[in-house]
Formats: C-alpha cells, sequence, structure tokens
C-alpha cells in the first residue's frame, strides 16, 4: 500500500483548523448538558475524539470506508486511492457527537457523516438505530433518511474508554432550522415568530410564510411515508428542537431529510388497544390508528426550543395547514407505493369528517395524557390545544371539500 492519506481536524468548519499545537485539542469536548464535561465519570479531549474517528476510518485497511465510497460511485474504490480525509466535528449533543468525514479522491471530495457515542445510553441508541436506519432503506423506496454502511468500535489510548460509531450518508448542503424571534418585521401581517435556517456557509436567514408552509408539509409527509398503516410502527420520538429534521433551499426548491431515527416501534402493544369496544374489521382499526398517528403528529410538529436552545415554543397556525397537506400527500405516496390499498386514503377522509370538534378535541386530550408528565412542552401544549383542533377541524374540513368536489385523488 502507498502512503497513507493526509489526515486535518476542525471545528465544524474550515475556519477552524486545530492540531496538537493548538489549545483546543487538550481541552474536554461536551458529553452532557447538565454537565457539559464530564458524564458517567468519563472525559475525553478534543484530541482523543479526533484520534479515534481516525482509527475507526483507519480500521482494516481502510474497509468501512473504502466500502462507502465504493456503494456512493458505484465503482470499486482501493485505500491507496484516498489522498485526503478531513475530519470536522460538527456539534455535541446529549448522546452522539457527529463528525463530517471529507474524503479527496482525485482532487475530489466525499462527504460522510460519522456518528460516536461515549456514554452507555449513547452506546445503545447507536446499535439500535444503526439497525433501523437499515431496516427502514431495505423495506422502504424513500430516501428521506440516511444510507449506513458500518458501525463498530473504537477505545481512547490510556483511558480504558470504549467509543461506538456508526458511518452513514451525509446530506451536503441542507441545514438545521429552529423557530426564533422576528426582530425585523416588515409589517404589521408579519408573525412574530419565524423559522430561521442555520446557514453556517451563507448566513442564517428566515423562511417566508409559503415556504414555512411547505416546510411543516414536508415533515409531516416524510413521518406519514415511513408509518405502517397495517402494524401501526412509527417513526418516534422526534423533536425538531433537536435539530433531526434538515433542509436545502436551492432556486425555490425545498428539499427536507430527517437525520436520525431513534425508534421505529409500533403506537399500541397490540391491536385491542384501540379497539375499545368495537368489533368492526380490521380496516377500522387501520383508520383510528391512522387518526391517533396524525393527531399525535399535528401536535409533535408544532413544538420547538427557541433558536434551538430556549424555551419551549409553540408555532405559528400554518403549520396546521402544512401538517394536513404533508399528511395527506405522505398518504398519497404510500398509496402509490402499493404500501397501503389505494382507496385508504379516502376512506380516512371520510372517516375523520364523522368526528365533531369535540370528539377531536376529547381525543387529542387522551393522546398528550400518555406523554411523560414530566415533559417540559406539555404546559405549552395544554395551553394551546383547544385552538389547535378548532384549526385542525376547519383545516380538514376544507380539504374534505376540496376532494368532494375533485376527482383523481390528492
Amino acid at each position: 500500500m502507498s502512503a497513507k492519506p493526509q489526515f486535518k481536524y476542525y471545528l465544524q468548519s474550515k475556519k477552524y483548523l486545530i492540531d496538537e499545537k493548538t489549545d483546543i485539542w487538550s481541552l474536554p469536548i461536551p458529553l452532557s448538558i447538565k454537565k457539559p464535561q464530564k458524564a458517567e465519570g468519563i472525559s475525553v479531549t478534543y484530541g482523543e475524539y479526533f484520534y479515534a474517528v481516525r482509527s475507526f476510518l483507519e480500521k482494516n485497511k481502510f474497509k468501512s470506508i473504502t466500502s462507502a465510497i465504493s456503494q456512493h460511485l458505484n465503482q470499486n474504490i482501493k485505500p491507496e486511492e484516498i489522498q485526503k480525509i478531513h475530519i470536522y466535528s460538527e456539534k455535541h449533543g446529549e448522546f452522539y457527537h457527529p463528525a463530517r468525514i471529507e474524503i479527496y479522491i482525485n482532487g475530489s471530495g466525499i462527504l460522510f457523516v460519522l456518528n460516536a457515542a461515549i456514554s452507555s445510553t449513547g452506546k445503545g441508541f447507536i446499535k439500535r438505530e444503526f439497525e433501523i436506519l437499515n431496516k427502514l432503506n431495505n423495506e422502504f423506496s424513500f430516501s428521506f433518511i440516511p444510507k449506513v454502511y458500518s458501525q463498530g468500535e473504537t477505545c481512547i489510548k490510556n483511558k480504558n474508554i470504549e467509543i461506538s460509531m456508526f458511518l452513514g450518508e451525509w446530506f451536503e448542503g441542507f441545514n438545521e432550522f429552529h423557530i426564533s424571534q422576528n426582530k425585523y418585521k416588515q409589517d404589521k401581517k408579519d408573525s412574530n415568530i419565524k423559522i430561521v435556517i442555520w446557514d453556517h456557509e451563507k448566513g442564517n436567514f428566515f423562511l417566508s410564510a409559503d415556504e414555512t408552509l411547505e416546510l411543516y408539509s414536508e415533515v409531516a409527509m416524510i413521518l406519514t411515508c415511513y408509518y405502517n398503516a397495517e402494524t401501526f410502527e412509527q417513526i418516534f420520538p422526534w423533536h425538531h428542537a433537536a435539530g433531526d429534521f434538515v433542509i436545502k433551499l436551492q432556486k425555490n426548491n425545498m428539499e427536507t431529510k430527517l437525520i436520525t431515527v431513534r425508534q421505529y416501534a409500533p403506537m399500541f402493544e397490540n391491536k385491542n388497544e384501540i379497539a375499545k369496544n368495537n368489533t368492526d374489521s380490521d380496516i377500522y382499526l387501520m383508520l383510528e390508528a391512522k387518526l391517533v398517528f396524525f393527531l399525535n403528529l399535528s401536535i409533535r410538529n408544532r413544538l420547538d426550543r427557541l433558536d434551538g436552545v430556549g424555551e419551549i415554543v409553540w408555532s405559528d397556525d400554518i403549520a396546521v395547514e402544512g401538517t394536513i397537506k404533508g399528511f395527506l400527500k405522505g398518504l398519497a405516496k404510500i398509496s402509490s407505493n402499493n404500501l397501503i390499498p389505494d382507496t385508504l386514503a379516502f376512506d380516512f377522509m371520510n372517516y375523520i369528517s364523522c368526528f365533531t370538534k369535540t370528539d377531536l378535541l376529547e381525543l387529542c386530550n387522551c393522546i398528550v395524557n400518555t406523554y411523560n408528565p414530566m415533559a417540559p412542552e406539555l404546559s405549552v401544549i395544554k395551553q394551546n390545544l383547544k385552538n389547535h383542533v378548532d384549526l385542525l377541524y376547519d383545516g380538514l374540513a376544507k380539504k374534505s371539500e376540496l376532494i368532494t368536489a375533485q376527482t383523481g385523488g390528492f
């Protein structure tokens, strides 16, 4: 094998190149939100973190990274073709410490993500997430979640600390977003809060009302696409506050991706939980479960933390319209992929039209009562729930009228 590739280490962007000579190299990375320097008595420096990532990539003669590149390019790549590897420490969360990996071959860079978990809780999550992402990518034809390539462990020398990692697809050009205070209102109609995009390259910017509507629609559509109407399996939990969704705006075209899937499981342990005293067919159970999924989605889609780290905030009403639009769009997509009967989306609209506003509010309250009573968002939800259901009911009624007046689907 020829000379090994050159490694360089950065803090998020190329502006912050670091190495053994820089002060930050020996400083500890944040391992816990509550106790930033340590978690479970563990301390890991930036230098140790970067070398652990490098060790994972170098393992077995760069097997994991050459395999990932070969799949990405659809051609066989050998280790000696790798010229440079740049490792960017992106962020440090409660459980994961993702790094962006830039591999140079023939002068061109190819990006991947390497998720790392140091805490015992994080290690449990990361192994499960690798399996879930593999499962969903194999079972669904959609490409809204990252592909994954390899997983494994590496140790920090002299500390006996094991780090679990997996290599996955990096969504290039996508950025995190959050609700933020609108300090530059153009007119009285402008909202007090807006969605801000964290664009580290071009600078942060606010979304327009139309773009915000489309964003909430895309989120609802993605989650609906991965909902299994027969088993009631869903992607949950997910959080806007955690930056689970990212978007890319290019020439008035919006793309949205879900970058993490912590769990994929049924909403209910068994179908009898939602059957109540009704003995109707499975189609009834599927519709009732879908209603619970939709109502929960409509509530969760409105929650965030101000600027990603502040207090719990409730979105503008436009999120309701976006959620309805995206949910129906998702139903149409899974129908066209033969994942559910073609008529089920129409059946759902007929089914939900039988519910009164009071019925929907009662059901939403039942859903909220299943949340963790210590969850910080609970008071915000309860304060806004009645108005939320009013908007939801009116929005569904309008959509139902529109569908009835049209033919050929949504």
